[in-house]
Order: structure tokens, then sequence, then C-alpha cells
């Protein structure tokens, strides 16, 4: 029984792209789905307002990508082990053919990443990004710009290099 009708209907329709932009956030399959369900049991209590005023859509990308943030807030520092977490892929996410990207994506630092992540892959322009963020508009930009240098150096083959030796 549905008592705010239409948000079982946003849910079923949104949620494999709402999935697959918290693993671009996230660049882990099972976090994304965390913060997902975070997200929409935030979206559910603020639905009748939100369907009202806003697009849902919005509302529930924007909550995730504030919910990523302070998450990196909370756990700023990283847990050294003795030997590295093994990496799992769900297949529903990445092709093959774009694995390499995704990797490199999933290894810059977080605020990086979600300046990329805004920028290309929502469209949102520096002065949104910043406003999402919590940070200023040139920050965006100079993140923007080291994660850019980041994937572009480990992406690009290395070049050879041909030296005489006497």
């Amino acid at each position: 029984m549905d008592d705010e009708p239409g948000f079982d209907d946003f849910v079923a329709e949104q949620a494999d792209a709402l999935l697959r932009y918290g693993y671009v956030l996230t660049g882990n399959p099972h976090d994304a789905a965390d913060l997902v369900q975070e997200a929409l049991v935030r979206l559910r209590g603020a639905w009748p307002k939100v369907r009202r005023k806003d697009s849902p859509h919005s509302y529930v990308r924007t909550t995730m990508a504030r919910l990523h943030i302070s998450i990196w807030r909370r756990h700023r520092r990283e847990h050294l082990t003795g030997e590295p977490p093994e990496r799992v892929h769900h297949d529903a996410f990445p092709p093959d053919e774009d694995q390499g990207l995704w990797e490199e994506l999933a290894v810059l630092p977080r605020r990086q990443r979600a300046v990329l992540v805004l920028r290309y892959y929502e469209q949102l322009t520096d002065a949104e990004i910043a406003e999402v963020l919590g940070i200023s508009p040139g920050t965006v930009r100079g993140y923007a710009s080291r994660g850019l240098d980041k994937l572009r150096s480990s992406l690009s083959p290395s070049p050879v290099t041909h030296g005489s030796m006497r």
C-alpha cells in the first residue's frame, strides 16, 4: 500500500541509473548500493515536497554527492594493511574496453574523482560543482586539472627512450 504515489515508480525507473552514478562516485559496487539506498531513504522522507517542487532525479543525485562527501570527511585517514584488498568488479558496470579508465578513475583522490564525475558525467558547471561540494570554483578547477593530468599520464603509453650506451 503506497501512501506516496509516484515514489515506487520513480525508484523502479531510476534505480539502475542511480546505481551507475553511485559506482562512478565511489568506484565500488557495494559502496554504490549503500549510497543509493541512503539517498532513496532521504528522498522518501522528502518525497511530497520534492515531487511538487523539484526534479526528484536531481534531488537524489545531489543527495548522493553530498553523502559521498560527508563520508570523506568522516574517514579522511587511510587504513594501511599488510596486503592490498582484492578488487571485485561487478559485470553490470564498466564494459571491458573501458575497464582501464574506470580503474584509473577509482584510484584518484576522492575529491578529484568527484569533481571529474560531476563535470563530465553530470555535466555540471564549475560554479554548480563548487556549490555541491562546498568548495570554491577555483578549487574545482584545480582538482579537475590535477585529476585529468593523472588520468592522462596513467592512461597514455610511456614513451620509449632509445639512448646510446658507450
